[in-house]
């Protein structure tokens, strides 16, 4: 891979085309603070571009007249790339996120191959209409593709987030226009290439690297029939507010501030690992679903305490790019500030730093945060109540099961966790009381092939499994004549 990625032209409407201004973003490697990409920031005027082609592909073109199946094979042939090349990918991810390549691997290249796999399972299981007796005689359902989507990602998981919106997206007929993080252009520029081999047709995809003012032109743009975003609770409102003037409808996945409830019974070897994984170990903290508040038993708090401080403690930090570190830099020198802003935060409010709590030792370049456990930490902490998005952990003790799953629940998010116990059906029958859209008894998985979504400020709507399929429909009722009556 060169020092330098450098992208002259924008991807839009299935084309390398010039942008329409000169403004460029600059890539920086968050381990050597230097330029590692160069790619032209779309203007508004790229965007009308980008959209008069997804429209006249939606509104004319084969792709959303193709059958379900023939979609597949294209689908299939995007899918099959990306898993040849999936180490390419995942070191591209790598040099522009700073993610340890242990992660980007199997979390960021591997994961986006897996959701493309799922979404076409479950593709291959529908059908175009459903017949059906309605009270009133034969009834038709047909699925439409619902037309044409802004897919907005983020920086963190960038090619897991494409994919659970450009697979179930291609899928279902839509036609797309992609706009990825600032931060994080260049493997959706990749993938724009790589999707132009697979033989999309001209119109159905676009690739638009931008900030906020070029996003909030695509989101309130009259042609976009869909606004799928993953990203921060505050952009989210913003995006509902602007989709609001044309009812264009949205999907919101959104923050979260999961908790880990540690039952009395529970196995510390295998709750441990667990907890370890996903936290500091999950994209270096930078993951929304990271179980970043640990519910204890008072009676088992310090035993705990003392064994996941010991296992952050000893997580290798260094270079994303050797194989053995567990933990790289954060994105940006914003988001390693932000991590250190609330270590001092939690100190302020009382809390004890049990490991870490600051930039590890030597590593002044790049932008680095150590694994951090805070003890003592109770849930009306703002380092508990807060998004941090790194590798900071909150230790908090309760009294009965009913008290650690109200401080579970006592959160404005709901989009993760997981329970650890001796006993799964007592750990099952916990998971079903906590109000998040996914719970892991005795681990940490995020299914592929399983709904994904958020409760409260966590989202609206589900990505992945049949679900994440369906979010791409418009529904139609055929009412039909009934038999003549003889």
């Amino acid at each position: 891979m060169t020092d330098v990625v450098v992208y002259e032209k924008l991807f839009i409407g299935g084309r390398w085309t010039g942008p329409a201004g000169p403004e460029a973003i600059e890539v920086v490697s968050p381990v050597t603070e230097q330029v590692v990409g160069r790619v032209p920031h779309a203007a508004p005027a790229d965007v009308d571009a980008a959209v008069a082609a997804a429209r006249e592909a939606f509104d004319h073109g084969p792709w959303p007249r193709m059958s379900i199946t023939e979609r597949a094979e294209v689908v299939l042939r995007i899918k099959d790339a990306l898993a040849a090349r999936h180490v390419e990918l995942a070191e591209l991810v790598t040099l522009q996120n700073g993610s340890p390549m242990l992660f980007s691997v199997r979390g960021q290249a591997l994961s986006a191959v897996g959701v493309f796999a799922t979404a076409l399972d479950a593709a291959t299981k529908l059908t175009e209409e459903d017949r059906r007796q309605g009270t009133g005689g034969p009834v038709l359902v047909r699925r439409e593709p619902l037309g044409v989507v802004a897919a907005i990602t983020p920086w963190n998981v960038p090619q897991l987030t494409i994919a659970a919106k450009l697979a179930p997206a291609l899928l279902a007929g839509c036609t797309v226009i992609l706009k990825p993080s600032p931060e994080t252009p260049l493997d959706a520029l990749w993938l724009a290439d790589l999707c132009a081999e697979a033989g999309l047709p001209p119109g159905v995809l676009s690739v638009l690297p931008a900030g906020r003012e070029t996003s909030a032109h695509l989101v309130a743009h009259p042609g976009i029939d869909k606004v799928a975003f993953t990203g921060s609770v505050d952009a989210g409102k913003a995006i509902m507010a602007a989709a609001a003037a044309n009812l264009t409808r949205v999907s919101l996945e959104l923050g979260g501030k999961s908790a880990a409830i540690v039952l009395d019974d529970a196995d510390l070897s295998v709750a441990v690992p667990a907890i370890v994984g996903g936290t500091c170990a999950a994209n270096s903290g930078q993951a929304c679903i990271a179980l970043t508040r640990v519910l204890v038993p008072a009676g088992r708090y310090d035993e705990f305490a003392a064994a996941l401080s010991a296992a952050l403690g000893g997580l290798a930090v260094g270079d994303p790019a050797d194989p053995a570190t567990v933990v790289g830099p954060m994105v940006s020198e914003r988001q390693r500030d932000r991590n250190l802003e609330y270590i001092r935060i939690g100190r302020e409010e009382g809390a004890a730093v049990l490991t870490g709590g600051g930039v590890p030792a030597g590593m002044e370049t790049g932008w680095y945060v150590e694994p951090t456990l805070f003890g003592e930490v109770t849930n009306d902490m703002r380092i508990a109540r807060e998004e941090i998005f790194g590798p900071v952990v909150c230790l908090i003790r309760y009294g009965t099961e009913d008290e650690a799953i109200a401080i579970a629940n006592d959160s404005d998010y709901g989009l993760s966790g997981a329970v650890f116990t001796a006993d799964a059906e007592r750990g099952t029958e916990v998971a079903r009381k906590v109000r998040t859209g996914t719970i892991t008894v005795n681990g940490f998985r995020l299914d592929l092939a399983a709904p994904f979504g958020g409760y409260k400020q966590s989202g609206i709507g589900r990505e992945l499994g049949p679900e994440g399929l369906d979010a791409y429909f418009e529904y139609k009722t055929v009412n039909l004549p009934s038999p003549a009556r003889t």
